[in-house]
């Protein structure tokens, strides 16, 4: 195979160990939510544009807590900002992990449709070997399409 991008295995044990790894990163982090798409969809988005004006906005309510209202919290909105400023990093790092194991992913699932169509090439051509006949028509149905009605046409008077 000519463009081998990827050559590695994956040991049960290190499965094993990177399983525990991410069981152990849910479980220092029992806060997390999960939201609903439609939630997702509407909630005010923290970017970066607006990230310099939440931090002055809580400077300002923290130095003038008398002009809100009583039931304003202004310690939460603290811990809020705390926990987004510290989460950030988190999720920059598991972003770039994400798109490693993506591109891995890719890679390797490519290699192998790759190699498995070079399987079924050779087999169709050396088809006269005793026993293929039924694993090429196997492999075949992996490309067999159903057949598409054909539409009556209808004529235009």
């Amino acid at each position: 195979m000519a463009n081998n991008r990827i050559s590695a295995s994956f040991s049960q044990k290190d499965r094993e160990a990177v399983m525990e790894a991410i069981a152990t990163i849910k479980e220092k982090l029992p806060f997390l939510i999960d939201l609903t798409a439609n939630e997702r969809k509407y909630l005010p988005k923290l970017g970066d544009k607006s990230q310099a004006f939440v931090s002055k906005a809580l400077e300002v309510a923290t130095q003038n807590p008398d002009f809100l209202p009583r039931s304003f919290n202004v310690n939460e909105m603290r811990l809020d900002v705390e926990l987004f400023e510290a989460l950030y990093p988190v999720l920059l790092s598991l972003t770039q992990l994400q798109e490693l194991v993506d591109d891995t992913l890719i890679a390797t699932g490519s290699e192998a449709y790759t190699a498995a169509l070079l399987v079924y090439n050779y087999a169709k051509a050396s088809g006269d070997v005793a026993g293929l006949d039924t694993v090429i028509d196997d492999l075949g149905r992996r490309f067999t399409r159903k057949s598409r009605k054909t539409q009556p046409q209808t004529s235009a008077v």
